[in-house]
């Protein structure tokens, strides 16, 4: 699949959830969609993605847009990730990574001169007829979603 860029049609995706629900883009149409893909649960720069966006989340309501982590963490360790830290956001959990897949963001990645593939840090904002208005790749977490929201606020 070639890369996706601004003005794409989203990819559908179709998973479960935290809370054993499930989410589906086509079921969000309508909303604006913040989908951002983290690599674990638990690890500290991931929490703080998932915090960020929390506390930020009466915000993205106001502005009418759903936001969705996703990893490949079962629904089951979503589950005490987002309760242990209060989360406010959906997470979903693509273990097989046909998202990560359709999102171009399961990469090779290289630490300590060990290369491996994993999911590269990203976020897609999908306006509410389901166009990539806005992609952010390589993500610094600091600031990353209040970035976000004033994307959110801009459409």
């Amino acid at each position: 699949m070639s890369e996706l860029k601004t003005g794409d049609l989203a990819p559908n995706f179709n998973m479960p959830t935290d809370g054993g629900a499930g989410v589906e883009l086509s079921a969000l149409l309508g909303k604006n969609i913040v989908l951002y893909f983290y690599p674990k649960d638990d690890t500290p720069g991931c929490t703080t993605e998932a915090i960020d966006f929390s506390t930020l989340i009466a915000d993205f309501d106001a502005a009418n847009t759903v936001v969705i982590g996703v990893s490949k963490d079962t629904v089951a360790k979503h589950d005490k990730f987002k309760a242990k830290h209060e989360h406010r956001v959906v997470l979903g959990s693509d273990e097989e990574g046909n998202v990560l897949e359709a999102y171009g963001v399961w990469v090779l990645k290289k630490l300590y001169g060990r290369e491996y593939m994993g999911i590269e840090r990203a976020t897609f904002l999908i306006d509410s007829q389901g166009k990539i208005a806005q992609i952010w790749r390589k993500v610094k977490v600091k600031g990353h979603a209040q970035a976000v929201l004033d994307a959110v606020q801009s459409l």
